[in-house]
C-alpha cells in the first residue's frame, strides 16, 4: 500500500480547504490507502485539527503505541503550543515513553498547528481587504 503524508499532496493542500472540507478529504484518502491514518491532520472522532484534540484518553493506545509508554504502562501526557508550533509527548512516570508511532503523531500534531495557522492568517487578510 502507497501512503503519503498530507501535506505532501498537492490535491489535498490544507491551507486552501476549510476545515470540515479537509476531513472529508482525509476520510476517502484513508479510505482509499492514498493516508495513513497516523498522518492525518485532522481527526475524524473529533471532527477537529489533531492538535486540538491529541490530548483525549481517546487518542491513547497501548497496542499501536500511540501516546503510550511502554515500560510504565501509562499514557503519555500532551503538550501543544499553539505560539511556538511545539509539540511534546512524555511519560509523567519515568520521563521517556517516546515510540515511533507517537513521533507520526507529533509530526502530524505540528503540521495540524501549522496549516491551521496559515488558514488563521489567510481568512484575517481576506476579510482585511
Amino acid at each position: 500500500m502507497n501512503t503519503t503524508t498530507l501535506a505532501s499532496t498537492t490535491r489535498l493542500n490544507p491551507v486552501s480547504r476549510t476545515l470540515p472540507v479537509l476531513l472529508a478529504m482525509e476520510d476517502d484518502a484513508e479510505d482509499v490507502g492514498r493516508l495513513s491514518p497516523d498522518d492525518r491532520l485532522t481527526c475524524h472522532v473529533h471532527g477537529r485539527w489533531i492538535h486540538e484534540c491529541v490530548a483525549s484518553p481517546l487518542h491513547v493506545n497501548p497496542i499501536t503505541r500511540h501516546r503510550w509508554c511502554r515500560s510504565c504502562a501509562t499514557a503519555l501526557t500532551v503538550s501543544v503550543d499553539e505560539l511556538s508550533g511545539d509539540v511534546t509527548m512524555f511519560c509523567p512516570r519515568c520521563g521517556h515513553g517516546e515510540s515511533a508511532a507517537s513521533a507520526r503523531l507529533i509530526a502530524a500534531c505540528r503540521a495540524s498547528l501549522a496549516a491551521a495557522r496559515r488558514r488563521s492568517t489567510r481568512a484575517m487578510r481576506q476579510r482585511a481587504a
